[in-house]
Protein backbone atom coordinates (compact mmCIF):
# COMPACT_ATOMS: atom_id res chain seq x y z
CA UNK A 1 0.00 0.00 0.00
CA UNK A 2 1.32 3.46 -0.86
CA UNK A 3 1.38 6.22 1.72
CA UNK A 4 -1.21 8.13 -0.30
CA UNK A 5 -3.57 5.16 -0.13
CA UNK A 6 -2.90 4.72 3.58
CA UNK A 7 -3.58 8.40 4.18
CA UNK A 8 -6.90 8.15 2.34
CA UNK A 9 -7.93 5.27 4.59
CA UNK A 10 -7.16 7.02 7.88
CA UNK A 11 -10.08 8.80 9.56
CA UNK A 12 -9.40 11.01 12.58
CA UNK A 13 -12.05 11.14 15.29
CA UNK A 14 -12.35 14.69 16.63
CA UNK A 15 -14.44 13.85 19.69
CA UNK A 16 -14.81 17.16 21.49
CA UNK A 17 -17.42 19.80 22.18
CA UNK A 18 -14.74 22.51 21.97
CA UNK A 19 -15.25 24.24 18.63
CA UNK A 20 -11.89 26.00 18.68
CA UNK A 21 -10.06 22.79 19.44
CA UNK A 22 -11.91 20.94 16.68
CA UNK A 23 -11.17 23.70 14.17
CA UNK A 24 -7.46 23.73 15.09
CA UNK A 25 -7.21 19.95 14.72
CA UNK A 26 -8.98 20.05 11.36
CA UNK A 27 -6.56 22.65 10.05
CA UNK A 28 -3.52 20.80 11.41
CA UNK A 29 -4.63 17.53 9.79
CA UNK A 30 -5.95 18.83 6.46
CA UNK A 31 -4.28 16.92 3.64
CA UNK A 32 -2.64 14.51 6.10
CA UNK A 33 -5.61 12.19 6.67
CA UNK A 34 -8.47 10.92 4.57
CA UNK A 35 -11.44 12.25 6.55
CA UNK A 36 -12.53 13.98 9.71
CA UNK A 37 -14.99 12.26 12.03
CA UNK A 38 -17.33 14.48 14.00
CA UNK A 39 -19.69 12.78 16.40
CA UNK A 40 -22.63 13.34 18.67
CA UNK A 41 -20.71 15.40 21.22
CA UNK A 42 -19.66 18.02 18.68
CA UNK A 43 -22.96 17.92 16.77
CA UNK A 44 -25.03 18.61 19.89
CA UNK A 45 -22.74 21.46 20.95
CA UNK A 46 -22.47 23.23 17.59
CA UNK A 47 -25.17 21.88 15.28
CA UNK A 48 -25.01 21.53 11.50
CA UNK A 49 -23.45 24.98 11.11
CA UNK A 50 -20.51 24.04 13.32
CA UNK A 51 -20.04 20.76 11.48
CA UNK A 52 -20.00 22.56 8.14
CA UNK A 53 -17.48 25.10 9.37
CA UNK A 54 -15.02 22.61 10.91
CA UNK A 55 -15.38 20.03 8.15
CA UNK A 56 -15.01 22.47 5.27
CA UNK A 57 -12.53 21.23 2.69
CA UNK A 58 -12.24 17.70 4.10
CA UNK A 59 -14.33 14.56 3.59
CA UNK A 60 -16.71 14.31 6.54
CA UNK A 61 -17.56 11.21 8.54
CA UNK A 62 -20.67 12.19 10.51
CA UNK A 63 -20.83 9.71 13.36
CA UNK A 64 -24.31 10.24 14.82
CA UNK A 65 -25.15 6.55 15.37
CA UNK A 66 -28.82 7.13 14.59
CA UNK A 67 -31.11 4.62 16.32
CA UNK A 68 -34.88 5.10 16.15
CA UNK A 69 -38.05 4.00 14.40
CA UNK A 70 -37.93 3.83 10.58
CA UNK A 71 -39.73 7.12 9.92
CA UNK A 72 -37.48 9.05 12.31
CA UNK A 73 -34.32 7.40 10.99
CA UNK A 74 -35.23 8.37 7.43
CA UNK A 75 -36.09 11.91 8.48
CA UNK A 76 -32.82 12.30 10.37
CA UNK A 77 -30.82 11.12 7.36
CA UNK A 78 -32.62 13.64 5.15
CA UNK A 79 -32.05 16.38 7.74
CA UNK A 80 -28.25 16.03 7.65
CA UNK A 81 -28.06 15.47 3.88
CA UNK A 82 -27.18 19.14 3.19
CA UNK A 83 -23.90 18.57 5.07
CA UNK A 84 -22.95 16.09 2.32
CA UNK A 85 -21.20 13.62 4.64
CA UNK A 86 -19.07 11.03 2.90
CA UNK A 87 -20.06 8.60 5.67
CA UNK A 88 -22.93 8.57 8.15
CA UNK A 89 -23.56 6.04 10.92
CA UNK A 90 -26.74 4.35 12.08
CA UNK A 91 -27.16 1.58 14.66
CA UNK A 92 -27.79 -1.81 13.06
CA UNK A 93 -29.76 -2.76 16.19
CA UNK A 94 -32.53 -0.40 15.04
CA UNK A 95 -33.67 -3.29 12.86
CA UNK A 96 -34.12 -4.15 9.21
CA UNK A 97 -37.03 -1.79 8.50
CA UNK A 98 -35.24 1.20 10.03
CA UNK A 99 -32.03 0.42 8.16
CA UNK A 100 -33.92 0.16 4.87
CA UNK A 101 -35.68 3.45 5.51
CA UNK A 102 -32.39 5.17 6.31
CA UNK A 103 -30.69 3.74 3.25
CA UNK A 104 -33.53 4.84 0.98
CA UNK A 105 -33.29 8.37 2.39
CA UNK A 106 -29.51 8.64 2.07
CA UNK A 107 -28.02 10.70 -0.80
CA UNK A 108 -26.12 8.68 -3.38
CA UNK A 109 -22.85 10.31 -2.36
CA UNK A 110 -23.24 9.36 1.32
CA UNK A 111 -22.13 5.90 2.44
CA UNK A 112 -24.39 4.70 5.24
CA UNK A 113 -22.54 2.58 7.79
CA UNK A 114 -24.20 0.31 10.34
CA UNK A 115 -22.63 0.26 13.79
CA UNK A 116 -22.56 -3.31 15.09
CA UNK A 117 -21.15 -3.71 18.64
CA UNK A 118 -19.41 -0.72 20.21
CA UNK A 119 -15.68 -1.19 20.80
CA UNK A 120 -16.15 -0.15 24.43
CA UNK A 121 -18.03 -3.42 25.08
CA UNK A 122 -16.41 -6.73 25.96
CA UNK A 123 -18.20 -10.08 26.25
CA UNK A 124 -19.36 -9.36 29.81
CA UNK A 125 -20.64 -5.93 28.84
CA UNK A 126 -22.60 -7.35 25.90
CA UNK A 127 -24.22 -10.01 28.10
CA UNK A 128 -25.26 -7.26 30.54
CA UNK A 129 -27.30 -5.68 27.73
CA UNK A 130 -29.26 -8.91 27.34
CA UNK A 131 -27.44 -10.27 24.28
CA UNK A 132 -26.18 -13.83 24.62
CA UNK A 133 -24.07 -15.82 22.17
CA UNK A 134 -20.94 -13.66 22.10
CA UNK A 135 -19.68 -10.57 20.32
CA UNK A 136 -18.72 -12.25 17.04
CA UNK A 137 -22.16 -13.81 16.61
CA UNK A 138 -23.85 -10.49 17.33
CA UNK A 139 -21.59 -8.58 14.93
CA UNK A 140 -22.28 -11.09 12.16
CA UNK A 141 -26.02 -10.98 12.85
CA UNK A 142 -26.14 -7.18 12.71
CA UNK A 143 -23.90 -7.03 9.64
CA UNK A 144 -26.33 -9.41 7.95
CA UNK A 145 -29.18 -6.99 8.66
CA UNK A 146 -27.12 -4.15 7.19
CA UNK A 147 -26.46 -6.07 3.99
CA UNK A 148 -30.10 -7.12 3.69
CA UNK A 149 -31.06 -3.44 3.99
CA UNK A 150 -28.70 -2.47 1.18
CA UNK A 151 -25.99 -0.77 3.24
CA UNK A 152 -22.48 -1.05 1.85
CA UNK A 153 -20.56 -1.11 5.10
CA UNK A 154 -20.41 -1.63 8.84
CA UNK A 155 -18.46 -0.35 11.81
CA UNK A 156 -16.86 -3.11 13.86
CA UNK A 157 -13.71 -3.69 15.87
CA UNK A 158 -10.63 -5.20 14.29
CA UNK A 159 -11.25 -8.37 16.29
CA UNK A 160 -14.24 -9.15 14.06
CA UNK A 161 -12.59 -8.48 10.69
CA UNK A 162 -11.73 -12.12 9.96
CA UNK A 163 -15.23 -13.55 10.60
CA UNK A 164 -16.84 -10.65 8.71
CA UNK A 165 -14.62 -11.25 5.69
CA UNK A 166 -15.29 -15.00 5.88
CA UNK A 167 -19.06 -14.42 5.93
CA UNK A 168 -19.46 -11.43 3.59
CA UNK A 169 -16.29 -11.33 1.49
CA UNK A 170 -14.42 -8.28 0.24
CA UNK A 171 -17.50 -6.32 -0.86
CA UNK A 172 -18.52 -5.29 2.65
CA UNK A 173 -16.78 -2.04 3.61
CA UNK A 174 -15.25 -2.37 7.08
CA UNK A 175 -14.64 0.81 9.06
CA UNK A 176 -12.67 -0.04 12.18
CA UNK A 177 -12.38 2.06 15.34
CA UNK A 178 -10.61 1.02 18.54
CA UNK A 179 -7.19 1.49 16.92
CA UNK A 180 -4.26 1.92 19.28
CA UNK A 181 -0.59 2.15 18.23
CA UNK A 182 1.84 0.05 20.27
CA UNK A 183 2.26 1.51 23.73
CA UNK A 184 -0.82 3.76 23.54
CA UNK A 185 -3.32 3.41 26.42
CA UNK A 186 -6.56 1.62 25.53
CA UNK A 187 -8.65 4.09 27.55
CA UNK A 188 -12.32 3.07 27.45
CA UNK A 189 -11.80 0.76 24.48
CA UNK A 190 -11.98 -3.00 25.07
CA UNK A 191 -11.45 -4.58 21.64
CA UNK A 192 -8.38 -2.91 20.15
CA UNK A 193 -5.67 -3.57 17.57
CA UNK A 194 -2.69 -1.65 16.17
CA UNK A 195 -2.97 0.18 12.83
CA UNK A 196 -0.69 -2.25 11.04
CA UNK A 197 -2.47 -5.30 12.43
CA UNK A 198 -5.91 -3.96 11.48
CA UNK A 199 -4.87 -3.16 7.91
CA UNK A 200 -3.17 -6.54 7.64
CA UNK A 201 -6.37 -8.21 8.84
CA UNK A 202 -8.39 -6.57 6.07
CA UNK A 203 -9.83 -3.28 7.37
CA UNK A 204 -10.82 -0.77 4.69
CA UNK A 205 -10.70 2.34 6.89
CA UNK A 206 -9.27 2.98 10.34
CA UNK A 207 -10.75 5.45 12.83
CA UNK A 208 -8.18 6.88 15.23
CA UNK A 209 -8.95 9.46 17.90
CA UNK A 210 -6.94 10.17 21.02
CA UNK A 211 -3.60 8.71 19.83
CA UNK A 212 -3.65 11.55 17.27
CA UNK A 213 -5.80 14.29 18.79
CA UNK A 214 -4.18 14.10 22.25
CA UNK A 215 -0.62 13.92 20.88
CA UNK A 216 1.69 16.93 21.33
CA UNK A 217 1.98 17.06 17.52
CA UNK A 218 -1.19 15.60 15.96
CA UNK A 219 0.16 15.92 12.41
CA UNK A 220 3.28 13.94 13.31
CA UNK A 221 1.21 11.31 15.12
CA UNK A 222 -1.00 10.93 12.05
CA UNK A 223 2.05 10.62 9.79
CA UNK A 224 3.44 7.83 11.97
CA UNK A 225 0.19 5.90 11.77
CA UNK A 226 0.01 6.40 8.01
CA UNK A 227 3.55 5.01 7.70
CA UNK A 228 2.62 1.95 9.77
CA UNK A 229 -0.46 1.37 7.64
CA UNK A 230 1.55 1.67 4.42
CA UNK A 231 4.14 -0.79 5.69
CA UNK A 232 1.40 -3.32 6.47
Amino acid sequence: MTENDARRRLIVAVDTADGGRAWALARALAGRVGALKLGLEFFLAHGPEGVARVGEGMPLFLDLKLHDIPNTMAGAVRAVAPLAPAMLTVHAAAGLAALRAAQQAAPAATRLLAVTVLTSLDEEGLVATGVAGGIVDQVLRLAGLARAAGLSGVVASACEIAPLRARFGADLVLVVPGIRPAGAPAGDQRRVMSPGEAIGAGADYLVVGRPITAAPDPAAAAAAIVAEMAAA
